[in-house]
């Protein structure tokens, strides 16, 4: 998996620099309305991600988006910060809105496990809806996981996104 992930950087970068006119740096950041479904009984936790993302535009209406993000995730009870990065196919629907979804590879940074230990890595799935106006972007987003986060518990991530951006380029 950590292949794959190596791989998707390394064509991001050859591709950023052998197109640049379509490439846009910017941050994001926003709510996390986080959750555990499975074998869990808590309520949510609500954090906050930040972070840096990459629009690689190979067309008007279809581009790559590949982030790198901080986001504070878990429950109430139970706290698991990730460095999420997500590869997003991105379809521009229209001027100003676009749909997007792809793989979210997610690596432990942080957590408050008293027993046991969070599995380091987890896989999620991505789908959203965005808004571009000007240099501004507004993202919805929900992450699905699609590992456990406990070894041989049925435990897996859902987090809702609400995130606001700047493209700085």
């Amino acid at each position: 998996m950590k292949k794959l992930v190596i791989i998707a950087i390394a064509i991001v970068g050859i591709t950023c620099t052998s197109s640049a006119q379509g490439v846009h740096l910017g941050f994001k950041g926003g709510l996390n309305f986080a959750d555990v479904t499975g074998d869990i009984d808590a309520d949510g936790r609500t954090g906050y991600h930040l972070g840096a993302v990459v629009d690689l535009n190979l067309s008007d209406k279809f581009g790559i988006s590949p982030e790198v993000i901080y986001s504070a995730q878990g429950t109430d009870d139970l706290d698991v910060d990730y460095l999420n990065v997500p590869i997003l196919a991105k379809i521009k629907l229209t001027e100003y809105f676009d749909i997007h979804a792809g793989p979210q590879f997610g690596f432990v940074v942080n957590d408050d496990f008293e027993i046991g230990d969070p599995e380091s890595f987890d896989f999620s799935g991505a789908v959203g809806v965005g808004a571009q106006f000007s240099s501004f972007f507004a993202q919805l987003r929900y992450n699905i996981g699609v590992t456990d986060i406990v070894d041989d518990v049925d435990t897996r991530n859902a987090v809702f996104q609400v995130s606001v951006g700047y493209r700085i380029f």
